[in-house]
């Protein structure tokens, strides 16, 4: 099973060569750490920097940031973004009112907070967090702890705002219609269809329960969206589910750094298959760690305590595995060092 992961995953086989690629096969990549999303596409990727996500992200508009799934940030396709908004944003509102009222901002401080947003964007174009705070807060809507941060939320569950363009080395908020454009009616069964086959595409071979975890869904949807696409799938000798048309998996790929929050260790119920005995090193009170990836599984872990990579074996490597993550941290280091910020 692992080997036909690391093949959907893109960390085997031949890799792509942009990141809308890498991005259109994953369907969605955890995007609140931005130095994690981007080292998500160099993984699985060649010859591309940070700043080739950037462009992407700032030239092209072909990749944005935004509330999605299971109510983090999440790195999608742009022309993706219409239909899984519409699909898995209407769970994530309970749970935004929610934080809202913790930190102290009513309903009806929110609901103005949300329209400086999109006044400011319409008038003054896509803005930084910070400056958004500054119109925010002088609106009378409290910006402290994580209100700020609920509110913007909230602006891009109404389907408002997104992270769209880099302002430098930090992340700005567009307006959708402006930035995308307007988007046609979504039809909810055909999203559903078409959230059944690419997760498959990235994630398989996968189950109903995991599908379910990964979008935030209910099981009957994640169920409905599987149905849909019966025909397109196979069903394995372990119960789990693939597309009918996927070709023979990749060989187990070299020794490789993988960055914090990879997808690898997000897209199904249990991380097990990859982390084995070593998941309370690697993940720590709901952060993921980066990680050495070595004969499939998590060997290491890696940090960037002064701009160069120091790894922390779990256990013995041999001599041809240290090089290889030696080699693999000098290109980490060489592909951050294009822009990329928070």
């Amino acid at each position: 099973m692992i080997a036909e992961r690391l093949s959907a995953q893109l960390l085997s086989g031949p890799p792509a060569t942009d990141p809308v690629t890498v991005t259109e096969r994953l369907l969605a990549v955890q995007g609140q750490d931005p130095k994690g999303a981007r080292l998500a596409i160099r993984a699985r990727s060649t010859g591309l920097s940070a700043s080739d996500v950037d462009h992407a992200l700032t030239e092209e508009r072909s990749l944005l940031i935004t509330w999605l799934n299971r109510g983090t940030l999440h790195l999608v396709r742009s022309e993706d973004y219409p239909w899984l908004h519409a699909l898995t944003t209407p769970p994530l509102f309970t749970g935004n009112a929610r934080r809202l009222a913790q930190e102290g901002v009513e309903p009806a401080a929110a609901d103005r907070g949300v329209a400086v947003i999109e006044r400011s964007l319409a008038d003054e174009g896509p803005l930084t967090r910070a400056q958004l705070r500054d119109r925010i807060a002088a609106a009378g809507v409290p910006t402290e702890g994580q209100a700020l941060v609920h509110t913007l939320m909230l602006a891009c569950l109404r389907g408002i705002a997104v992270r769209g363009p880099m302002a430098g080395r930090r992340h700005a908020y567009a307006l959708v219609r402006d930035w995308l454009g307007e988007a046609a009616p979504v039809d909810r069964d055909a999203a559903l269809a078409e959230l059944a086959r690419r997760y498959l595409a990235g994630h398989g071979p996968a189950g109903d329960r995991d599908l379910a975890k990964w979008s935030g869904l209910p099981l009957r949807d994640a169920r409905a969206g599987l149905t849909a696409v019966t025909g397109e799938l196979v069903e394995r000798d372990d119960g789990l589910l693939d597309l009918r048309a996927r070709p023979a998996p990749a060989e187990i790929p070299p020794p490789r750094l993988l960055g914090p929050f990879d997808p690898l260790l997000l897209g199904w119920r249990s991380r097990e298959a990859v982390l084995g005995s070593h998941q309370t090193l690697v993940t720590v009170n709901g952060l993921f760690r980066p990680l050495a990836l070595v004969r499939g599984r998590a060997a290491a872990t890696w940090s960037m305590p002064a701009g160069e990579v120091v790894i922390a074996p779990f256990g013995r490597l041999t001599r041809e595995e240290d090089a290889a993550l030696e080699a693999d941290a000098d290109d980490v280091v060489r592909f951050l060092e294009g822009t990329g910020g928070g």
